[in-house]
């Protein structure tokens, strides 16, 4: 990997492995399919989340989806005083600008969705820490009323969007953005999160997104990295 930085513009280290280690510091990415140079890796095998998502499934989503943003938001940003910047500062500062940086948030954004996204998933999935259980009922009264909201967070999302879990002040709570939206632009620290983007199930689901999201809560969430992200908070 440091072989292929090397011949990589500073902006495209950025946005790729350098602005996901910004992004999300002391993230370990391990593995994973053969990616574009700036694209940063899937943390498993392409089909290491069967039957859940498939194969196909990911070839477009991570190979087409997610490169697209890429591609696009090296585009938007190429000269511009952005071009040098962390991947989550371009987000920000996109948003904070407005509608005239709204390409700009709308890729950069889902550049970091995506790339956390992946990250929140786990072949076969994680038991829940005891340290992020006692939170989350704290915070939920039980982790099945966490996950029954969570669920219908990410159903009730109307069109395109995501389903979070986050750090609120010093309460965890469950959110949902539309399109590319991020809770950080609100002050929230994201802990988790469930893609409900037509492209993230249809191949698999059609239009049954009940139960791709039901399949994701039960066997796919990786609550040791809600738990790491809680830490940092």
């Amino acid at each position: 990997m440091m072989a292929k930085q090397s011949q990589l513009s500073r902006r495209e280290w950025l946005l790729a492995g350098g602005g996901a280690a910004l992004a999300f510091a002391g993230l370990k990415v391990q593995g994973g399919m053969a990616a574009d140079p700036t694209m940063p890796p899937l943390p498993y095998p392409q089909s290491a989340l069967e039957p859940v998502i498939s194969s196909r499934t990911l070839e477009f989503h991570y190979g087409k989806h997610h490169q697209g943003y890429v591609t696009n938001l090296n585009k938007l940003i190429a000269g511009t005083p952005m071009e040098n910047m962390p991947l989550e500062k371009i987000m920000v500062e996109a948003f904070r600008q407005g509608p005239e940086k709204a390409g700009i948030f709308n890729n950069a954004a889902q550049v970091w969705n995506h790339t956390f996204y992946w990250n929140c998933l786990k072949p076969g999935g994680a038991a829940i820490p005891a340290e992020l259980r006692s939170a989350l009922e704290r915070d939920f009264k039980s982790v099945e009323n966490l996950k029954k909201e969570l669920s219908q967070a990410a159903v009730s999302q109307f069109g395109s969007g995501w389903a979070w879990l986050v750090k609120d002040s010093n309460t965890l709570k469950v959110v949902k953005t539309p399109n590319a939206e991020n809770p950080m632009t609100s002050g929230q620290k994201p802990l988790l999160t469930i893609d409900v983007w037509e492209h993230a199930y249809y191949l698999d689901y059609q239009n049954r997104r009940a139960d791709y999201v039901a399949a994701v809560i039960d066997k796919l969430l990786n609550w040791e990295f809600a738990l790491e992200n809680m830490k940092k908070a």
